[in-house]
């Protein structure tokens, strides 16, 4: 499917969101050309804000392929954001529920009709306390791998600056205005793995690999140096719990 028409709903959306965006946040979007001008494909971006969503759809949009966007059920159920996210056929995730399945066979129904489906491998905003993307979920390895369409990484930053996820007040930080930048990458190399059972171990290590490219995407957009390893948020409360018990025990 090449570049698509956008439709009632997505201009909606678009008119309701573009004009604060364009107002409030300068923007530095890169590597647009790495996505697809037609066909089905992935994109794999961090989280590092609440207001993310809207930076990075702000980009795929103006790229001209609109994604679809795995998002939590419970938005749907919100009145007029479930309005927008029903006409703009965003993707509903039922979390540890019968109905988990769903969005998968979604997933995988568009991107085999040449759409673009976009994850949020973390699963939820970082953890990682310089803000790093942290050890992913397999959900978009599993699709990539079943219909191999190319994984377009995504890296992001700025968004966490006007609104910080973690913040004892949770509020907009508008000034000094904010660049909101976006960049893509060229798709993900996972051949190595198609001919493979997709087994936990093989989800895990494509996995790896995404977030690996997304984490070097955003190391050149930071201008900084990634670290070796990515946090993981499990061992991490794990670890608290033992040093917790262990205090308790003195």
């Amino acid at each position: 499917m090449s570049r698509r028409r956008i439709g009632f709903w997505y201009r909606l959306a678009a008119v309701i969101a573009k004009p604060p965006l364009l107002v409030l946040f300068k923007r530095d979007w890169r590597g647009m050309d790495h996505i697809p001008a037609e066909g089905g494909f992935i994109t794999a971006v961090n989280h590092n804000s609440y207001l993310d969503p809207l930076s990075y759809a702000h980009f795929q949009y103006n790229s001209g392929r609109l994604p679809r966007l795995l998002v939590k059920a419970a938005l749907f159920e919100t009145p007029f954001v479930g309005m927008i996210l029903r006409g703009t056929r965003q993707i509903p995730v039922y979390r540890e529920t019968t109905d988990a399945l769903d969005a998968f066979r979604a997933a995988v129904d568009a991107v085999e009709r040449g759409e673009c489906v976009a994850f949020y491998p973390e699963g939820t905003i970082t953890r990682d306390p310089d803000m790093w993307p942290m050890t992913g979920k397999t959900g978009a390895a599993r699709i990539a791998l079943r219909t191999r369409v190319p994984v377009i990484p995504v890296a992001q930053w700025g968004a966490n600056l006007a609104m910080p996820p973690y913040a004892k007040e949770r509020r907009l930080r508008l000034f000094p205005r904010k660049t909101l930048i976006v960049q893509a990458g060229a798709p993900v190399d996972l051949s190595r793995f198609y001919d493979l059972e997709p087994t936990p171990e093989v989800l895990r290590e494509a996995t790896e690999a995404i977030m690996a490219e997304i984490t070097t995407l955003l190391a050149d957009v930071r201008g900084e140096k990634a670290p070796t390893e990515p946090y993981d948020h499990r061992k991490a409360r794990a670890e608290q719990r033992r040093n917790a018990a262990g205090e308790g025990t003195k």
